[in-house]
């Protein structure tokens, strides 16, 4: 009768609690490798491979296991799985890099073939998809590139990456432009023959901005590149045309039939532009909760979105997928219960689950399989096993076992915001849940209502107070509207606007109805964004107080005694009142963003901030301002007093529209053409020309303008916004000169200028000695001049170029005369 008994200690007797420590110890495990700073060897992960298999050898033996008390059990399955998690993530990262491209191959024109593996997204400049490659070939010879690269295809006039580097530079180079073809409309499924130049991924290293060589890794590319279609390239070929991608194929056709349908009167109705730009608009909120493509949202609708704290449910989030899930069990059931034999033969509680989470895999496939749609479709099979083998486990292990299981598919989901949130989430839900609303349900209809509605209310409320502190340490701001637009948004969206959008694949009008809800919410949406309380940002917390922050919203939303709740406060008090620390009075600081192929420079004193340039523009839709600068100056709470824009070109301007509009304060110093189109933007008060002799001072620390000279403003064509047609000074040599001194460092940034510039400085005898060098024109060949190096002197000098960008910079005789020189 003993033997028949489990022994509560028995190894085969795991009960759910038991688990714990293995969940915790495989989600410490995973995370501890991403902290790596490289991948180690195989050798090295095959140790902790052993150590796993080690520790539940160990274990396995009965006279070991009775020794070990109840504690030694918990913490021998965490280190055994924490091991096994470090193993496997550091293992599969090795696998993966094994098919990375190679750096010879790097810029070589390489002739590929193979298939369009996802609908392609269409901007202005061209086409941006995704390629699986079959073969590839290097002068006739085959080599080996990743199986999966991401491609851009551009059409019309664009740089001529053949031309001399640095010709954009040298007015009697060769023709620096060249016209590339235009981009066919172009199918999942296809398969293509082009020439493309490839590179590794390669994103920028700023803080608090976005991670595009984390982007591709989770979406398994490992390169990309453009398709070269010029004249002198081979002509690209359309080989075939299949249903290799059926499903992202019927995405395409689906989102291309959306977005003709609700921009039809854009041609049709030309006396109504605005109606026709609202429509459009409309058309790709419709578009994206349809089928997923993101991209098809406007980007002043995203503005708007996050203003209000409502993105999340304008793509295909964690909570679409679980609506669909939740009507899809309940038609299943529905149906299942009208046979009496398939109930016998599985019962409908089973057979709607199953049918649920089943559809809402296949709805999550359809609409392209995101990493959010892929973290849910998890979770809810997870969640589904469950309850399907009959385990009533307490909600921490469920939570616990559902983010072990994501990031056991998923290791790198760790790294993401949205997991982060997700997950918290959740967890808040549970621990705050109250049975009492269920027992107000069954008290009449009208209490059942009521009690649902304060439930729901209630839940948003407390999601709300929780993760305010994670969004100010994932996002740097928290929108102070985003109960009210939630409490809007999230049935007008999940009850009329989805069902109408994905409905009309079946019926194309109900796209016109799925449009006209989006224009009604998007007007409320816009009347909250344009409060002036709207958004609450400021600098973003470490993370122990980030963690703190959501312990104690946790705290404070739980049911518990008033007196334990308000310790909450304490927990949440150093995440809102956190400061960046500011340089002390009489110094100053620079720090230059990694924009690319540009100028970004942040310079602050002790109560006072510039910025020098604003990045490149990439595109219509994204920007160096938009994309990096204005998340690092919120994430420092950085109020800039003024935005210096040294010249017109696109690579110190392009950020500088989105930079003011996030600091509507700020004076505009500039040497822009009077047309240009960004003076044209902002009031005359708030611009003003940048020339010599202009100095002022912030908290000790001076500031003095020392170049262009006043004059070169009345140079024939220099009001012309269009630079071909400038008789005058080239945009490089109207480059604003900041020198910056507290007395004892001094900085020199000098933007594009080149050497006739230097030496009008030169001969003016302007102070150009400097502890800190931004160097002229990226490095280019024409600045840099040596008698400019000899009196300037700098200890450091710091090159703002693009990885492998096309001009060379910085060019390698310039390099030659800073290595001369010692300068680092």
């Amino acid at each position: 009768m003993h033997d028949a008994m489990p022994h509560p200690h028995e190894p085969a007797s795991v009960r759910a609690p038991a688990l714990a420590p293995a969940l915790l110890g495989w989600l410490v495990g995973s995370a501890l490798q991403l902290q790596q700073a490289e991948l180690s060897g195989a050798v090295f992960y095959g140790c902790f491979w052993l150590i796993a298999l080690a520790i539940w050898s160990l274990f396995a033996i009965k006279k070991v296991y009775w020794r070990v008390p109840v504690w030694g059990h918990g913490l021998a399955m965490a280190l055994a799985a924490g091991a096994l998690a470090f193993a496997l993530t550091g293992t599969r990262a090795l696998v993966f890099e094994a098919d990375a491209l190679a750096p010879a191959l790097e810029g070589r024109d390489l002739a590929v073939q193979g298939s369009v593996s996802a609908m392609p997204q269409r901007s202005e400049a061209g086409l941006r998809f995704r390629f699986t490659v079959a073969q590839a070939t290097l002068d006739g010879q085959p080599v080996r590139v990743p199986p999966q690269i991401y491609l851009s295809w551009y059409g019309g006039v664009v740089a001529d990456a053949t031309a001399p580097t640095d010709a954009l530079a040298d007015a009697a180079a060769t023709p620096r432009f060249g016209l590339q073809a235009l981009p066919p409309e172009l199918r999942a499924g296809d398969r293509w023959q082009f020439t493309v130049r490839l590179k590794a991924p390669h994103g920028t290293a700023n803080p608090h901005g976005f991670d595009l060589e984390l982007w591709m890794w989770e979406q398994g590319l490992q390169a990309n590149g453009y398709v070269r279609a010029g004249p002198k390239d081979p002509v690209p070929q359309r080989l075939a045309s299949s249903w290799r991608h059926p499903f992202e194929r019927a995405r395409q056709a689906v989102r291309d039939a959306v977005v003709q349908r609700l921009t039809r009167f854009t041609t049709a109705d030309p006396t109504d532009p605005a109606d026709a730009a609202a429509r459009a608009r409309a058309a790709g909120v419709v578009a994206a909760l349809a089928t997923g493509d993101q991209a098809a949202i406007d980007r002043a609708d995203w503005d708007v979105f996050r203003a209000t704290g409502v993105a999340h449910l304008m793509s295909i989030s964690g909570l679409h997928i679980t609506m669909f899930a939740w009507g899809a069990a309940l038609a299943v059931g529905w149906a299942w219960r009208r046979s009496t034999r398939l109930c016998n033969a599985v019962p409908a509680p089973h057979a709607a689950l199953l049918g649920g989470v089943l559809l809402a895999g296949a709805y999550a496939v359809f609409s392209g399989w995101g990493v959010p749609a892929q973290r849910t479709v998890w979770m809810l099979a997870t969640v589904g096993l469950l309850r399907w083998s009959g385990r009533q486990w307490p909600w921490p292990m469920v939570w616990l076992l559902t983010c072990a299981v994501v990031v056991a598919i998923d290791p790198w989901a760790l790294l993401q915001a949205g997991f982060w949130l997700s997950f918290v989430a959740v967890g808040v839900l549970f621990a705050s849940a109250s049975n009492t609303t269920e027992k107000e349900a069954n008290n009449g209809l009208l209490a059942g209502a009521k009690a649902r509605f304060l439930h729901a209310f209630r839940e948003q409320w407390v999601v709300t107070l929780a993760l305010t502190p994670l969004s100010l340490l994932l996002f740097g701001q928290v929108s102070l509207v985003g109960l009210a637009a939630n409490a809007l948004a999230i049935p007008w969206v999940t009850l009329v606007v989805t069902p109408l959008a994905l409905l009309g694949v079946l019926w194309a009008p109900l796209w016109d109805a799925a449009a006209a809800a989006v224009q009604l919410l998007g007007g409320v949406l816009q009347a909250l964004a344009a409060l002036p309380f709207a958004t609450w940002a400021m600098a973003t917390p470490p993370l122990w107080a980030g963690v703190a922050g959501v312990a104690g919203g946790l705290l404070l939303a739980m049911r518990l005694p008033l007196a334990l709740r308000l310790q909450g406060v304490a927990l949440v008090l150093p995440a809102l009142l956190w400061q960046v620390p500011t340089p002390a009075p009489g110094r100053f600081e620079l720090l230059a963003a990694d924009i690319g192929q540009g100028n970004a420079v942040l310079v602050r004193t002790h109560g006072h901030a510039l910025l020098y340039d604003t990045g490149p523009r990439f595109s219509a839709e994204s920007d160096a301002g938009h994309r990096i600068l204005v998340p690092l100056l919120r994430a420092l709470n950085v109020r800039l007093d003024t935005v210096l824009v040294s010249h017109r070109d696109s690579d110190h301007s392009g950020g500088a529209a989105a930079v003011l509009a996030m600091q509507p304060q700020a004076q505009l110093l500039s040497s822009l053409e009077d047309a240009h189109t960004l003076l044209a933007s902002q009031p005359a008060a708030r611009s003003t020309r940048c020339q010599a002799g202009q100095h002022w001072a912030w908290d000790g620390v001076q500031f003095d303008v020392l170049h262009p000279l006043p004059a070169a403003y009345a140079a024939p064509g220099q009001a012309n916004a269009n630079a071909n047609a400038m008789k005058g000074p080239k945009p490089n040599a109207m480059s604003c000169v900041l020198r910056i001194s507290d007395g004892q460092r001094t900085a020199l940034l000098v933007g594009d200028i080149e050497q006739p510039q230097e030496a009008r400085l030169l001969a003016d005898a302007a102070p150009l000695k400097t502890d800190f060098l931004l160097v002229p024109h990226h490095g280019s060949k024409t600045s840099s001049s040596a008698a400019f190096l000899d009196a300037t002197q700098p200890a450091l000098a710091l090159v703002q170029a693009g990885y492998r960008n096309r001009f060379g910079h910085p060019a390698a005789p310039v390099r030659a005369r800073y290595d001369e020189r010692h300068i680092p």
